[in-house]
This record gives structure tokens, sequence and C-alpha cells, in this order.
């Protein structure tokens, strides 16, 4: 026995992970047995609480090993080497994933109680469990930590199987275990208390942190603005949080505005990240009945050029790295924009649903680091973004979100939307930040 109990564990591996007080660490409890232990931890740093929500996917006639885990944001993670030894088929896998899936929304509603999760953008995630015997859990909390904008994952154990905690410094900037032991034999043997911890209990030890846990202040109320674009006034609606990393500019696609609830739902969701939003509508009402106008990508490129730039004269604005969050046709024209006026001060872009092949061959020209996302049930859409993958010369990715049709409408599938573009501009808002800082 190495430990009296989880509260045991925790304020000696607390004792361990002293160095990060006062830093920007955000404390996440893998549920629900890492709750006591992060609790500890927490206290301990002053730091912000919350949990990281991962389900295991276990083998069907031997539950307790895993063969994967799911996420909270989409983030799925599956071991083909356990797959193949345990002769999964395609249909039994499904059939873990979603009944977990269920689970997992559950479990988040219980524990969250309907709070909104702590911003990660731009700090340090702290993953704290009791134990870890294979690491696919952990594994998934890394990437829902980096898909919620974490710019550094540490995980931290009490105790870990030897070869589990190895593997898992592939997902991680950094493992801490206090102590490692055979894999031959079951974390849990290792405390003299290893009882399930409860709904309520966890919810009890969180209630508190989560509460207190806001490296950000809420947002402030929207403020409409109006922006001049060679003579044309552009309406739109700007929110900058306090201490905001970065502002990113929405560029709709035809049929919309911006008072689409769609686009509202995700600037929220940057918002909460600590992320300013300037929703706009880069063409006049009479413009948008225009068909002609609706797909003019040099015109649109041309106008949010224009918005960037005012945003760089205006005092509360010019200092605020940009980004753009491009759907459509709005895509397009955030490329072009960047190609177009390639001194234009934009650190990333993601496209949602995107329209490359409007743009033509000036895809090699890009040099931002662009994040593809588009539905998995898109298939058109789907297949041109594929290939504009391979035409961009600049760092790219292209997150593909499972079953989701072109506007990503269905249950879930934009907050995945949302998870991701917040993590792409909370590395490259950082990235910026620091080298802004060395300069």
């Amino acid at each position: 026995m190495l430990f009296a109990d989880r509260t045991d564990a925790g304020r000696r591996l607390a004792r361990s992970l002293s160095w990060l007080r006062g830093t920007d660490v955000v404390v996440l409890a893998l549920p629900r047995g890492g709750v006591p232990v992060a609790s500890e931890v927490a206290r301990e740093l002053r730091a912000p609480l919350d949990v990281i929500v991962v389900r295991k996917l276990g083998v069907p006639f031997q539950p307790e090993y895993g063969f994967g885990a799911i996420g909270e944001g989409g983030a799925r993670i599956v071991d083909d080497h356990v797959v193949r030894q345990a002769g999964l088929t395609r249909q039994e896998i499904a059939s873990a994933e979603a009944r977990e899936r269920v689970r997992l929304d559950h479990l988040l509603g219980r524990l969250r109680g309907g709070r909104p999760p702590v911003s990660l953008a731009g700090h340090t995630a702290l993953v704290i469990d009791d134990a870890i015997a294979t690491g696919v859990t952990a594994r998934a909390a890394c990437m829902v930590a980096r898909a919620r904008g974490a710019c550094r994952v540490i995980v931290a154990v009490p105790v870990g199987a030897t070869g589990a905690v190895a593997a898992l410094r592939r997902d991680a900037d950094e493992v801490i275990c206090l102590h490692t032991v055979p894999a031959t034999r079951g974390v849990g043997a290792w405390y003299g208390d290893f009882s399930q911890v409860t709904d309520a209990e966890a919810t009890a030890l969180l209630g508190p942190g989560l509460a207190s846990a806001d490296p950000g202040d809420a947002a402030p109320d929207p403020v409409e603005v109006t922006m001049d674009a060679d003579g044309v006034q552009l309406p739109g609606t700007l929110v900058i949080p306090p201490r905001t990393t970065g502002l990113v500019v929405f560029a709709h696609g035809s049929g919309s505005s911006r008072r689409s609830p769609r686009h509202h739902f995700v600037a929220a969701g940057l918002n909460r990240a600590g992320f300013g939003t300037l929703l706009v509508d880069l063409l006049t009402a009479d413009e948008e009945l225009s068909r002609g106008c609706v797909f003019d990508v040099a015109l649109l490129a041309a106008r949010l050029t224009a918005v960037t730039r005012w945003l760089g004269a205006q005092p509360a604005t010019a200092a605020i790295p940009v980004g753009y969050f491009g759907v459509g046709t709005g895509a397009a024209a955030a490329v072009a924009a960047t190609t177009d006026a390639p001194r234009l001060p934009v650190t990333a872009i993601v496209s949602l649903g995107g329209r490359p092949d409007l743009v033509g061959g000036r895809l090699a020209l890009v040099q931002v680091p662009t994040l593809l996302i588009a539905g998995g049930a898109d298939k058109a859409v789907l297949d041109l973004n594929q290939r504009a993958r391979t035409q961009l010369k600049c760092e790219s990715r292209l997150a593909v979100v499972p079953g989701a049709t072109h506007m990503c409408d269905e249950p879930g599938a934009l907050g995945q939307v949302t998870d991701l573009a917040s993590g792409w501009f909370a590395r490259h808002f950082a990235r910026m930040s620091n080298i802004t800082a060395a300069a």
C-alpha cells in the first residue's frame, strides 16, 4: 500500500507540483476517481478546478480492458492493436461508442450542473487521475485539453503502470507519476481505500472549484459598430473580453448574416475561451440580394481586408492579434484576403464548410495557418476540402466532424466545431504573443 486513500494521494501529489503555483495552470480532474486527488492539488496550487470528461471504450466480454476512449468535444482514440487482438467488429466498436457517448453526456451534465467549462485557451492544462492502468483515458483527456485551447498539457497521477506511463509521454508535454508499478497488479491495490467515488461526492468537491474558477472574466455586452470599406458602411457586432489574447472576425457565407444563431453560438464559445469576436456583414442589404455579389470572392475579400485594417486603426483593438472564421464563401474570402494582402496582420484561419474551389490556384500562396473543418456527411464539400489540403503549403489541418452535414447543425456538432476553432486560435494567438514578447 502506497496511499491511505485518494485524499492522501492528492496531498502528496500536490507537494510534488508546488512549482506550478502562481502559473496559468487549470487543474482538470478525470471523474470520478480523479476528483478527490485533483481537489487537493487545486487547493495547494490555488488554481481553478474543472473536470475533463472522457469515457473508456471497453471490450464487450472484458469491460475493464479498454480498446479506446471518447471525450467531450468529439475526441476519440482507438487502439488498433487491442481491436485486432480482441477481434472486435465495426458494429461492436460503434455500439460501445454510442453507449458511452450517452453516459459521457449524462456525467458531464451531472458534474458541471449546466455551468460552462473553465477556459483553457492559452493556459496549462494539468490533468489529474487517481491512477493510470492502460493510459487510454488519459490520452483522450490530452486530446480534449488541446482541442479546448490548452497551450501545454501535463498529466499527473499518484501511481501508474510503468509501460502506460512511458507511452503517455507521446501525448502529454510532461507526465508526473509519483510511483510506477508493474502492470500485472491492479493500480487500485496500491490504495488502502479505493472505493468508488459517487456523483454526489464528486459534485461536492467540484462545486467550490467550478464556482471560483474563472481564468478570464465574463465577456462584456456586445457593441454595435460601423466600419468604412471604401465608402461602404458595414455593420458589425464586437465583443472584447478582458485580457483577450486574440480577436476573431467572422465572414459568413451566402444566405446568412451576422445575426445567424449558428455564428452567435460559435462566437459565444470563443468569448468564453477568452477571445474577442467581430460578427460583420461584408455586403449591404441590396448587395445581399445580388447573386453576383454573394459569390464575388474578390469583393468579399476586399471588404474583409478593409474591416481588418479598421480594427488595426482602433485604439481598443490595434494591438490584438486577428484571426478569421470563414463559412462557405466567407471562408474563400478569408483565404483570398490573406493572399491579396500578404502583409495583413492575420494570425490564423478557420474554415467551416468552406469553398476553397472559389479561390483557384491561390491556395498554394496562403501563408497563414489554416484549419479546414467539414462535416463527415457533407461528401461534396469534404472532397473539396481534402483536395484543398493537398494544395496548401502553409501549416494546415483538416478536421472532420463525424456524421455532420454541411453546417454541422446536428446535436453536439457545432460544439465540436467551437472546440476545434478555439484550440486552433489559442495555439496560434499564443505563438504570436510569444513572438511579440521576444521582440
